[in-house]
């Protein structure tokens, strides 16, 4: 497993990735599919609300639904009922375990970058 942490001080977000070989099993962006599924109760609802196409939503889906071992989000098709989708049990312990270890970055890294900003001369980074 290799975390990968990047950090901005213009957004003050950090955002956070754990990797397993080369395949990202949740970020950022997943995290982002999850909660609004969690919120609306639908793919396309989602979408619309992360800027993301249905088919952008609905392959992030899949994938995790794929790399898990069970799945974290439930879709039921459309139809005279209509559709939906909802976080599975293993779907909303995912997504508290990520938003945790978010959390926990964010907290680290707003105490360590002024330490690493009071080493970087003030006008470095300027057009040379």
């Amino acid at each position: 497993m290799k975390p990968i942490l990047s950090a901005s001080l213009l957004d003050a977000k950090t955002r956070f990735r754990i990797q397993i070989k080369h395949a990202v099993a949740i970020g950022p962006g997943k995290a982002d599919v999850l909660q609004a599924i969690s919120e609306t109760g639908s793919l396309a609802e989602s979408g619309r609300r992360l800027g993301m196409s249905y088919q952008r939503v609905w392959s992030l889906v899949r994938a995790m639904n794929n790399d898990f071992v069970e799945p974290l989000v439930s879709t039921q098709r459309g139809g005279v009922a209509g559709g939906g989708a909802a976080l599975t049990p293993l779907g909303k312990k995912t997504l508290t375990i990520y938003r945790t270890i978010e959390h926990n970055a964010e907290r680290a890294v707003a105490k360590q970058v002024p330490k690493l900003l009071a080493l970087i001369r003030p006008e470095a980074g300027g057009e040379q």
